[in-house]
């Protein structure tokens, strides 16, 4: 599992370093095989190889005729980006992947459990500041979380 906030800085080549506490399991996942994607909040996800292609199956599967489902297949597919972790652990983010997401130099890497997702750092501060802020406005839980115990 994958988790914590991580303030990486981007190289001059566009390139980034996974902290040392990823990079062994990483390894041991996926021989440092990553996918790198879009998401729909203007981030990265960044998949260990295993994990994108059991996701990657189920896009695949989704009705073509769909109009959401098709969308989310020419986003998510179309912009899939394989990377290697090079021996200093790094991966090197690809311009347009880069530009999409807005990344300059301080970004952010968040654990998500079995991904990670990539933010600039002023994006994530805001995006997580206006998050905070519209949970504290919600009055009623959704079903499935009214069960969950924190």
């Amino acid at each position: 599992m994958f988790r914590g906030v991580t303030h990486i800085n981007l190289d001059s080549k566009g390139r980034i370093a996974f902290p040392s506490r990823y990079r062994d399991r990483l390894q041991s996942l996926c021989e440092g095989h990553l996918v790198v994607t879009v998401d729909r909040d203007h981030c990265l996800l960044v998949y260990p190889l295993p994990e994108w292609e059991a996701i990657e199956q189920k896009l695949v599967k989704l009705p073509s005729l769909n109009r959401t489902a098709r969308r989310l297949q020419r986003l998510l597919i179309g912009h899939a980006t394989e990377c290697q972790l090079d021996g200093n652990g790094r991966i090197l983010v690809p311009p347009p992947l880069r530009e999409f997401a807005g990344l300059e130099k301080k970004t952010v890497l968040i654990g998500q459990g079995n991904k990670f997702e990539l933010w600039d750092e002023a994006a994530w501060f805001e995006r997580r500041d206006e998050w905070l802020a519209e949970a504290s406005e919600e009055e009623e839980l959704p079903e499935e979380l009214e069960a969950l115990s924190l």
